[in-house]
Order: C-alpha cells, then structure tokens, then sequence
C-alpha cells in the first residue's frame, strides 16, 4: 500500500468556512486577472493546501494578498475565508 503524500494530505484536511452570505469566485490562479472556474455556494468549507502572494483584495475578512489553494490549479481569495489569521496559515505554494 502506498502512502506517500498521505501526511502533507493528512494536515490539510483541516477544512476553514467561507464568509457567509457570500458566493466566492474560485480561479485558475491567485489573483482577480485569473479566470473564473467555478462558484462556491454560500456556506461552503474549503482545504487550504497551500497559499501564494497574488492580487491584493477586500472582502469580509479584511484587505488580503493571500490566495488560498482549495484544489489543483483552484484558488480563492484569503479575504472571504475564514481562517483566523491575517497572515499565511499553510506552507507557500511551491
């Protein structure tokens, strides 16, 4: 049985909520000039696996250049997640 990866996986299943009342955009990359893949309903959890420097954005958790890595090659602004921190809460996206 292979198990590599299983503990970088294992510390990020820790899922953080998205601001409420908010639909929030995931895109291709960390930043507002990136595409929309795809909306995240209000009240939806996400797994932050990583986090990168990007565009700079204003949303109910404060004013934030984190984007926060949610899948492969998915990230939503650090602004609309709640995390309990102003800074980067996971390693940097390499």
């Amino acid at each position: 049985m292979m198990v590599l990866g299983s503990a970088s996986q294992a510390s990020a299943a820790t899922s953080y909520p998205t601001a409420p009342g908010y639909q929030v955009n995931v895109r291709s990359g960390p930043g507002t000039s990136y595409p929309i893949i795809k909306v995240l309903p209000e009240g939806t959890r996400v797994a932050i696996y990583c986090q990168r420097p990007g565009t700079t954005v204003t949303g109910p958790y404060g004013t934030s250049n984190i984007w926060d890595n949610v899948a492969n090659g998915e990230y939503v602004s650090d602004a609309y997640v709640y995390t309990g921190s102003d800074g980067y809460i996971r390693p940097r996206c390499s």
